[in-house]
């Protein structure tokens, strides 16, 4: 383990630590020690997790030009860092067969441009020059697989809350990048939580634009999660209905049906989401977008996690309640066979998913994640 990766691990130690002191006074000498012993196995769990650490490379897309990755720099005073005015997208390069495919490209960069609209954010690239724009990227630095970030953020301009006087910047970086939730096999499943933080309401913050300030909220369900010794916290609606997590959709296996929640109970339409929903039709699986009770989540047969960064990720215990008794159920083993399959070049890409990346120079040698 390096040193530096030592130093951050035990920052957190440290943080977990005050934060175990700073309820001391509610709990008596022995529950602090039990709750101290608790951190510490929590905390030895999650030392074996990996950093995510990002990966330099050459290039990054900037508003139709490639610039050294270590270029890519704001003004302090940009509207984007006061105020939170982005929207993005995650977006995942693999290799089947050996050479780099972007996973529903066109679906990702469409997303873009809508959650930019809803914003009144408007973008001087079209669909089309995007993609470009993401092939052309992946293509120059050589490295795949690997994880695709656009970001069309308002610019330095105006100091004030209204954004319309600061320019629209787009950039475009692209990373290897391995499993998000968990570690080991991508079977094993993972110990997730209900948060106390709902998500964020429907008519404030647009659910379905893929905004950065809409990660505020994530940012509280995951840090909660992680402080309690879970991997990721799961959200209700404000009406106490199933939502999502901090950055996945979430779907459970109840009687022989595949349930998810509908758009309505402020869930971000994922591209991934509407994968699975296409793969499970496939394998016949009667799929249900209907509204979830907390409790369905502790008597589900299956449950698991999904998203670009997540992909398909099982869930073994929700509230320390075991899932199928902390094993991965035979649904989301046969839908990730389907899904694995496709994005690993197992099989076919019956959907048509991928599109190609036109590789420039065959020299550079592909990453492995």
């Amino acid at each position: 383990m390096l040193a530096g990766e030592i130093s951050v691990r035990y920052n957190v130690l440290f943080a977990r630590i005050s934060y175990l002191n700073s309820v001391r006074v509610r709990l008596d000498r022995c529950e602090v020690q039990a709750d101290v012993r608790i951190a510490f196995r929590q905390l030895h769990i999650n030392l074996e997790e990996p950093l995510m650490a990002i990966q330099a490379t050459e290039k990054i897309w900037h508003n139709g030009k490639m610039i050294p990755w270590q270029d890519a720099q704001i003004h302090v005073m940009a509207h984007v860092v006061n105020y939170g005015s982005s929207v993005f997208e995650g977006i995942r390069c693999y290799a089947p067969a050996g050479s780099p495919a972007i996973f529903r490209l066109r679906d990702h960069m469409q997303r873009l441009i809508d959650s930019a609209k809803i914003y009144r954010i408007e973008i001087d690239y079209n669909l089309d020059q995007l993609c470009a724009a993401a092939l052309e990227l992946v293509s120059t630095n050589g490295i795949w697989p690997c994880y695709l970030r656009p970001i069309v953020m308002r610019g330095y301009g105006e100091a004030g809350v209204n954004p319309f006087n600061s320019p629209t910047e787009v950039y475009m970086t692209n990373y290897p990048w391995g499993k998000y939730l968990g570690h080991g096999n991508v079977s094993d499943g993972v110990d997730a939580c209900v948060s106390s933080w709902s998500r964020i309401a429907p008519n404030t913050m647009p659910a379905m634009s893929k905004a950065g300030a809409n990660y505020m909220n994530s940012q509280l369900i995951k840090m909660e999660a992680i402080v309690n010794g879970y991997v990721e916290g799961i959200a209700l609606d404000v009406n106490g209905y199933v939502s999502e997590a901090s950055g996945a959709n979430i779907f459970i296996v109840r009687k022989g049906k595949l349930l998810t929640p509908p758009l309505g109970n402020s869930v971000l339409p994922g591209i991934t989401r509407e994968c699975v929903i296409t793969l499970g039709e496939d394998i016949g699986l009667p799929v249900v977008e209907q509204m979830i009770p907390r409790e369905m989540l502790y008597l589900a047969d299956e449950v698991f996690f999904c998203g670009t960064a997540s992909e398909i990720t099982p869930i073994r215990s929700i509230d320390k309640i075991n899932i199928n008794n902390g094993v991965t159920g035979p649904v989301t083993l046969a839908l990730q066979r389907e899904f694995f399959g496709i994005v690993n070049g197992a099989g076919p890409d019956r959907h048509n998913w991928f599109t190609p990346v036109p590789v420039k120079d065959r020299s550079k040698q592909p990453v492995g994640v």
